[in-house]
């Protein structure tokens, strides 16, 4: 399995998610990225979906193909990145765009393992007393329960509610940001921004949490997908 998941690496980006692929035969790369999928499907759920994919010639048959496949799977590809003319004009004939706004270095690394010690991965729900502290960013895969707490130099994003205390860009980065499927924590902060205890909403909605042009720490809608 680490030979398979290896030849796709998936990165989190601001505008969703980044599937970067290796020079291994197109049809190994695409079992290998639906199969990352399936195996964690609820991570994926609503997911936004950019493809580098290097130097691959890809077809229209080939992009349409992976694309209602992903869309089986509610994954929206919505961007292909490529060296390659044919893949570019492809795309570009099938409305992908094949531009992404946020430059590698700042990427989050999305793994079960920690990987260039850029990002930490936690399968599970954080429960009162627990404190997490990472020198990167955060992926959280369950729920922050009240009285447990993440302070994370990078961004911290969770796939589940937040009742506790989150902290990111901790050691003062205040382009980082939170994200929450419901997002009603006890306290929120970014950089040396503090938020106020945020109430539980009746209908909770997916939020980012970020500090805002006028430098004050804001939550709105999320779009994933």
């Amino acid at each position: 399995m680490e030979q398979t998941t290896s030849l796709v690496q998936i990165k989190g980006i601001r505008d969703g998610l980044l599937a970067t692929f290796s020079d291994a035969p197109w049809e190994d790369q695409r079992i290998a990225l639906l199969t990352q999928i399936d195996e964690r499907s609820a991570f994926f759920q609503g997911a936004r979906l950019a493809m580098d994919v290097g130097s691959q010639i890809l077809k229209v048959n080939d992009l349409v193909d992976l694309r209602d496949q992903l869309s089986e799977r509610n994954v929206v590809l919505w961007a292909v990145v490529s060296e390659s003319s044919t893949t570019e004009q492809t795309s570009q004939l099938l409305g992908l765009a094949t531009r992404i706004s946020k430059p590698r270095p700042e990427e989050k690394q999305f793994s079960d393992t920690v990987t260039d010690d850029t990002a930490l991965f936690v399968n599970k729900t954080l429960r009162s007393g627990t404190r997490i502290e990472y020198p990167g960013h955060v992926v959280v895969l369950g729920d922050v329960n009240p009285g447990a707490e993440i302070v994370a130099e990078g961004n911290v994003i969770v796939w589940g509610r937040v009742r506790g205390m989150i902290h990111a860009g901790a050691k003062g980065n205040r382009s980082a940001f939170i994200c929450a499927l419901d997002l009603s924590a006890n306290q929120l902060r970014i950089a040396d921004e503090i938020s106020a205890m945020l109430k539980p909403q009746k209908d909770p909605r997916p939020e980012v949490a970020s500090i805002n042009s006028e430098g004050r720490l804001q939550a709105e809608l999320w779009h994933p997908g």
